[in-house]
């Protein structure tokens, strides 16, 4: 009997103890910040620390708060400390978006064209965690001269992203991604897109050829082709087909045919087709 109770004492004593130095830590705390954790109890203990990227093993005094520092919670995920054989988890979650990986696609597009642009953000804190809670994005396209064009999205598992129509005025096109206080800008050049309302006119050059001109060649937006883009220049007469390929240069492309006493004009560019001239036969 005396054997029995004395067992029991011990078996109560060592119960107090471990309540003593039992683990009482919040479920989530942010990456960076500092956490304290109660303890009761008197004495040392050893206390361990295991993270995604960090472990750490030290001697804490019990009967007070033991400390871990934010620098040993800097990556998120899931951490268990460890004292005196009583384990406990906890989360360190991302903190607020401090910076923005931006791709933007393509660097080069047609202006005027619908979803002609996207934009993909993954969004981090000041430590490089992914923040995995919804945030609000803001994509903006701005050409000088044209209204901006502007979406928001909201963000999942750290990850945004967005098509827009590139605006209508070609030139340096000023892509930004933001959250926040947190923005990255990157550069889009909007160029002319396919010729439209392509005009020519013709007249007669001192050897009898036929010599072509076209208005300035514009885009349906208004935006001037670039120099270099290719135009079509097409006469049918009795004696067969001639074509001469001339570029831009200058906002207008010039051409010569073979000479002809009537035959049919016509001028292309791409699959845009102009006017027509009766040449010999009046207009």
């Amino acid at each position: 009997m005396r054997r029995f109770l004395l067992l029991l004492s011990l078996a109560c004593a060592a119960s107090q103890w471990l309540a003593g130095a039992s683990l009482r830590v919040p479920d989530r705390v942010q990456a960076g910040q500092e956490l304290s954790i109660p303890t009761s109890g008197s004495g040392e203990a050893t206390l361990y620390l295991f993270g995604p990227s960090y472990a750490a093993k030290r001697t804490v005094k019990l009967g007070g708060p033991v400390t871990l520092a934010g620098d040993e919670l800097l990556s998120a995920g899931r951490y268990v400390v460890v004292l005196n054989g009583e384990s406990s988890t906890f989360f360190v979650t991302a903190g607020p978006v401090s910076t923005v990986a931006f791709i933007a696609r393509p660097s080069r597009v047609p202006a005027s064209t619908k979803d002609g642009v996207s934009g993909t953000v993954f969004l981090f804190d000041r430590n490089q965690n992914l923040v995995l809670s919804p945030q609000p994005v803001s994509f903006s396209i701005a050409v000088p001269g044209a209204p901006d064009v502007q979406r928001q999205e909201t963000s999942k598992d750290g990850v945004a992203w967005a098509r827009l129509d590139s605006s209508r005025r070609a030139g340096a096109a000023q892509f930004v991604a933001s959250v926040g206080a947190a923005s990255v800008r990157r550069v889009v050049q909007e160029v002319a897109g396919e010729p439209c309302n392509i005009r020519m006119h013709a007249e007669r050059a001192k050897d009898g050829a036929i010599a072509l001109q076209t208005d300035p060649i514009r885009d349906c937006a208004g935006n001037p082709v670039p120099d270099g883009t290719i135009v079509t220049f097409t006469s049918v007469d009795a004696s067969g087909r001639s074509t001469v390929d001339a570029r831009i240069k200058r906002g207008i492309a010039q051409a010569e045919l073979p000479a002809s006493r009537q035959a049919s004009v016509s001028v292309a560019a791409g699959v845009v087709i102009g006017n027509e001239i009766r040449w010999g036969g009046g207009q």
